[in-house]
């Protein structure tokens, strides 16, 4: 019995094998209309996927154009912030300095007063 059962096996594996190659050996030729259409649908995706490439370029360039630009006015801007904060301080010296000037001069005015009090109550 298991004689038999190892030629059933056997048969299985030789039909088996036999179907696999036929279903690799008997493709059809394709036909030529057929294939010009897949080639022409195969340029056409092609060329569309090379303009949507080249749209995508555009659009990175155009971007880093944008942000370079940006880049530039905000450069620009906190320069002249910064020249203008300068200028600020500046200004600022100066008026300070001023007012230490005047005040030193009132001090010494109010100083001055009190020496010539002093020196008019002795006489």
């Amino acid at each position: 019995m298991s004689f038999q059962n190892h030629n059933e096996r056997r048969e299985a594996a030789e039909a088996a094998k036999k179907a696999m190659l036929e279903k690799f050996k008997n493709k059809p030729a394709i036909d030529p209309k057929v294939a010009a259409e897949r080639a022409e649908a195969a340029k056409a995706r092609e060329a569309k996927r090379i303009e949507a490439e080249e749209r995508r370029k555009a659009r990175v360039e155009a971007e880093k154009l944008e942000r370079m630009l940006a880049a530039e006015a905000k450069a620009k801007e906190e320069e002249e912030r910064v020249k203008r904060e300068a200028e600020e301080a500046e200004a600022k010296a100066k008026a300070d300095a001023e007012a230490e000037e005047i005040r030193a001069y009132e001090l010494k005015a109010r100083r001055d007063l009190k020496y010539a009090a002093r020196k008019a109550r002795q006489k």
